[in-house]
């Protein structure tokens, strides 16, 4: 069976720094795959050119038979919308909305009305033990609680891939291993496969196996602990 999502041979550079360099890796359905290495090694560029962030230089990213890489900007965007979840290590929260409608942003983005998105907002938030900060700003709520709901955003819309760049990154353990049992259960309910950036041991040993990320280059290891 093909991957789900998949790059072979990417390059990319910023300005003379060599970010990607031959790059290569696998992502199947419903699978949790860690991305390790050190800081600067290229495993964000790596996550990025995954999610059709940014344009590699060289090589290709093909997603479900398409080539991501080779996709106009338009559908590339609408494709992020739609198939495409991303947790980021601050959340990335819009602190002028409430941790609800922060959760259904991306469904009224879609053109689901407001009622709806709402209903489907509030049992993530449920799901993911957050109700209780529904109707609060992100700002007042606590940074693990945080996490959990720039989760549940990115779950909302049943998304076949989840992008997570350091997700507890900013996190005490804790909430850490609170935020990654949840994450990564949730994903596994809905057979989302994911792609968990870390340089946490603790963190990538919640995935199916792990992808080092050293120079630009990149070198399976031995399976994590499921």
């Amino acid at each position: 069976m093909s991957p789900l999502l998949s790059a072979t041979d990417l390059t990319k550079s910023f300005g003379q720094t060599k970010a990607l360099d031959g790059a290569s890796m696998t992502v199947n359905a419903g699978e949790v795959v860690a991305v390790m290495g050190p800081s600067g090694s290229g495993k964000s560029t790596l996550l990025h050119c995954l999610a059709g962030i940014i344009r590699p230089d060289g090589g290709t990213v093909v997603f479900d038979g398409k080539s991501l890489s080779g996709m106009p900007d338009g559908p590339r965007s609408a494709l992020r919308r739609s198939e495409f979840g991303f947790v980021f290590q601050f959340g990335q929260l819009v602190a002028e909305l409430t941790c609800l409608e922060n959760v259904a942003l991306p469904l009224r983005l879609g053109g689901v009305k407001r009622k709806t998105a709402e209903q489907r907002a509030r049992e993530w938030l449920e799901r993911l033990q957050v109700a209780d900060v529904a109707g609060k700003r992100p700002g007042e709520a606590s940074g693990g609680q945080g996490q959990r709901v720039a989760v549940a955003r990115a779950m909302v819309t049943g998304p076949r891939v989840l992008f997570a760049d350091e997700p507890t990154g900013a996190l005490d353990s804790l909430n850490g291993e609170r935020v990654m049992r949840l994450l990564v259960s949730t994903a596994r309910e809905q057979g989302t496969a994911v792609v968990l950036v870390t340089h946490e041991a603790r963190v990538a040993a919640y995935s199916d196996r792990e992808v080092t990320v050293r120079d630009g280059r990149t070198t399976e290891i031995v399976a994590a602990n499921l």
